[in-house]
């Protein structure tokens, strides 16, 4: 019988993979692209050290950097919300189970005559 299950169940574990595997992959595409913005950030600052760009020019380019750097933390806050809410409302919906079973169980049998 568990050769059977596993056989039925097969398509649906390998689909589960290839959505782990994209979703990992665009995690990581996230966490470069902040990477590379921060990197970027840091050149912006040493081009104003140095004297390379005016304070106009490196405010206007910070602001753009920090904008998307705050819409990706956005995102990934986002992202990180709803996978609590969805384990949080799986729990629930489990405990309600566990209490439907309670209720049944607490409910006395009329006693027989």
């Amino acid at each position: 019988m568990l050769i059977i299950d596993d056989l039925l169940t097969a398509p649906f574990r390998g689909l589960l993979w290839i959505f782990q595997e994209v979703a990992a992959a665009a995690e990581q595409e996230l966490e470069a692209e902040a990477d590379r913005i921060k990197d970027e950030l840091r050149d912006l600052y040493m081009m104003l050290e140095t004297g390379q760009i005016s304070e106009d020019e490196f405010d206007a380019q910070e602001q753009v950097l920090l904008d998307r750097l705050d819409e990706l933390e956005e995102d990934e806050r986002g992202v990180a919300v709803e996978l609590d809410e969805d384990a949080e409302r799986d729990d629930d919906e489990d405990d309600d189970e566990d209490d439907e079973g309670d209720a049944r169980d607490d409910v006395e049998e009329p006693p027989e005559r």
